[in-house]
C-alpha cells in the first residue's frame, strides 16, 4: 500500500490511480485470507514482494530519470549548456 502512494495521476475516467491500486491490494488480501495451504500462502507472499519491489525499482528510476531531464533542460534554459543559451 506505500508504494500505491506513489502514483498520484489519474487514469482516464479521472480516478486517481492510488485509489484503484489500494482497492484492488484490499480485494486480493480478502480473497486471500480464506487460503490455508501453507505452501501457497508463502508462494503468493514471495511472489507478491518480488512484483512490489519490481515496481519500486522501475518506478524510481523513471522518477530519477525524470529529475535528471528537468536538471538538464533546467541548465540549458538558463544558458549553461554547451550550446549556450536558446
Amino acid at each position: 500500500l506505500r508504494t500505491a502512494k506513489a502514483f498520484h495521476w489519474c487514469d482516464e475516467k479521472g480516478i486517481p490511480w492510488n485509489m484503484k491500486l489500494k482497492a484492488e491490494a484490499r480485494k486480493e488480501f480478502e480473497a486471500s485470507r480464506e487460503e490455508k495451504d501453507p505452501l501457497i500462502i508463502a508462494r503468493m507472499l514471495v511472489t507478491g514482494r518480488e512484483c512490489v519491489q519490481q515496481i519500486q525499482r522501475k518506478f524510481n528510476d523513471a522518477d530519477r530519470r525524470c529529475w535528471e531531464r528537468i536538471q538538464t533542460d533546467s541548465t540549458y534554459r538558463d544558458g549553461g549548456g554547451k550550446d549556450g543559451p536558446r
